[in-house]
C-alpha cells in the first residue's frame, strides 16, 4: 500500500475515534448518547410518575438498552421516543402500568426527534404541552388514550413534518372511573398547517365549537384516513364546493348525530374504501348515489332511521357485481 494511502487510513480512524465516540475503524456502530440529550431524557423521567419502574433501563451511555429510546447509529441523535403503555386495556392495569406525572420541557433537547408515542398513559387531565409543538422533525405523534385534557394547542400546527396524528381520547367506559376532564378544540386552523398529514384520529375529542372542521380537513392533500368518532361535531355540511379528499380511504364520522341527510359530498370519494356513519340518526332513504362509491370494502350504517329495503341498498352497489 502506498504510504501516503496508509497515512490518510490512519489519520480517518484518528478523527473518527476522537471525535465521533459511536463511529469504529472497523464499521462497527454503537450508538452511544449525545451527553446533552441523555440529560434531557433523565431529567424528563424524573418529571414522571413511574409505579412498575418502566424506566429502569435508563442507565448508562448505551442508546440501544434504554427501554423506548432508538437513536442514529450514525449520528447518536435520538431520533424516536416510544413510551406506549402496551398493557391489555383494563382499569387495573391501566392505573397499575401507566406513565404520568409532569412532561418537562427538557425533551426539547433531542432536536432530532421523528417519532414520539405517549400512548395509553395516564396523565391525569393536563394539557398537551404547547411546546412540543417545536419538534421540527416530528413525523409521527401519538398521545391517544392517555389522559390528556383541556383545549388542544394550536403550536402542534408548527409540526409541517408531520404524516401521522392520533389524538383519540375515547377511553370507554373506563372514562367514568378515571374522571378526567374532556379533550376539546375550539378550531381547527392550525391543521391546515400540517400538509403532509396522512393519517388523523381525534375520536372522542369535543369538536362542538370546531365549526371549521370539515373545510380544514378537506385542505389535507395527502390525507388517507380521517377518524372523528363521537366527536359532538357541530354541524355536518350537506355539500361542498370542491372536494379535495382525493386520497381518502378510510372515514369513520360514526356517533355524532350528522342529521336528517346523509352528506352528498361522500358520495365524491372514489378512493373511499371504509365508511362508518353509524350511530348518526339519519332520517332519510337510501340514498342511489351510495353506487358511486364502487371502491367501498365496508359500509356502517347502524343506529340510524333509513328508509328503503336491503335489496335497494344493494342495487346502489350494482357496480361491484
Amino acid at each position: 500500500m502506498d504510504r501516503s494511502v496508509h497515512l490518510l487510513i490512519l489519520l480517518l480512524c484518528f478523527v473518527c475515534t476522537e471525535t465521533i465516540q459511536f463511529c469504529s475503524c472497523r464499521g462497527d456502530s454503537i450508538a452511544f448518547f449525545k451527553e446533552n440529550e441523555r440529560q434531557a431524557l433523565l431529567k424528563f423521567k424524573e418529571g414522571l410518575t413511574d409505579p412498575t419502574n418502566l424506566l429502569s433501563s435508563w442507565v448508562g451511555h448505551d442508546c440501544s438498552k434504554w427501554r423506548g429510546i432508538i437513536c442514529n447509529n450514525r449520528t447518536g441523535h435520538v431520533v424516536k421516543l416510544d413510551l406506549r403503555n402496551r398493557r391489555p386495556f383494563n382499569i387495573d392495569d391501566y392505573k397499575r402500568w401507566s406513565l404520568g406525572g409532569e412532561i418537562l420541557p427538557s425533551l426539547l433537547e433531542l432536536r432530532h426527534l421523528n417519532y414520539l408515542d405517549l400512548s395509553m398513559n395516564n396523565f391525569r387531565g393536563i394539557s398537551i404541552p404547547d411546546w412540543i409543538g417545536s419538534f421540527k422533525k416530528l413525523k409521527y405523534l401519538n398521545l391517544s388514550r392517555s389522559g390528556f385534557g383541556r383545549t388542544i394547542p394550536h403550536h402542534l400546527g408548527n409540526l409541517s413534518s408531520l404524516h401521522f396524528l392520533d389524538l383519540n381520547n375515547d377511553l370507554g367506559v373506563y372514562s367514568q372511573y378515571l374522571l378526567l376532564p374532556e379533550l376539546d378544540a375550539n378550531n381547527l386552523q392550525w391543521l391546515s398547517l400540517l400538509s403532509s398529514l396522512r393519517f388523523l384520529d381525534m375520536g372522542r375529542v369535543n369538536l362542538r365549537m370546531a365549526t371549521d372542521w370539515l373545510q380544514v380537513t378537506n385542505t389535507l392533500p395527502l390525507l388517507e384516513e380521517l377518524r372523528l368518532a363521537r366527536c359532538q361535531l357541530p354541524n355536518v355540511p350537506v355539500s361542498l364546493p370542491h372536494v379535495n379528499f382525493t386520497r381518502l380511504s378510510f372515514l369513520d364520522l360514526s356517533s355524532n348525530s350528522i342529521g336528517s341527510k346523509m352528506p352528498a359530498w361522500l358520495f365524491n370519494l372514489s378512493s373511499l374504501l371504509f365508511l362508518d356513519l353509524g350511530g348518526n340518526s339519519i332520517h332519510a332513504p337510501i340514498p342511489n348515489a351510495l353506487g358511486n362509491l364502487c371502491t367501498l370494502h365496508t359500509l356502517d350504517l347502524s343506529w340510524n332511521f333509513l328508509d328503503g329495503e336491503i335489496t335497494q341498498l344493494a342495487k346502489s352497489f350494482s357496480c361491484l357485481i
